[in-house]
């Protein structure tokens, strides 16, 4: 009898084992998948930004001097970047080299002295997806309003 549990036990640790390691390489699988459609997605929406600077150009939209705001929202300081506001917030803008810009950085001294370098970032294809407000766009259909608002905007 003691054999007998000895041997079962050996072989629920060996299913153990084996479940892991489906396990593991599930996880991984789902991972790379993951990383396959977001790398897919940033390709469609920088595809899209470059049709946006291309088409801005065409129509002659005026780029601007862009500037960025605090995290807190309360300082705004200026950025070597020149382009285009893409949402009347102002927290987001495409520049004349097409990067997508989130228009937010760190407050200090520094900013306010110097300016600030708000880094690019990847455009979404849904913009303002998962955030606390609810709305969201579509990349395509800001970027066509934005268009569309001409050098008024």
């Amino acid at each position: 009898m003691a054999g007998r549990r000895a041997y079962r036990r050996g072989v629920r640790e060996d299913d153990g084992l084996d479940w892991r390691e489906r396990q593991r390489r599930a996880v991984l699988a789902h991972a790379e998948a993951d990383a396959r459609r977001r790398a897919a997605e940033h390709a469609e929406a920088a595809e899209i930004v470059a049709w946006f600077v291309a088409e801005a150009n065409r129509r002659g939209l005026r780029p601007t001097r862009l500037t960025a705001r605090s995290y807190d929202g309360r300082g705004r300081y200026r950025t070597r970047l020149r382009g285009w506001y893409v949402d009347q917030a102002r927290s987001r803008a495409v520049d004349v080299e097409g990067r997508f810009h989130l228009l937010t950085v760190p407050a200090g001294l520094r900013a306010r002295l110097l300016g600030a370098d708000p880094e690019p970032s990847p455009a979404p294809l849904i913009v303002g997806a998962g955030g606390r407000d609810g709305e969201s766009i579509p990349l395509r259909v800001l970027l066509t309003r934005r268009l569309d608002a001409g050098n008024h905007a």
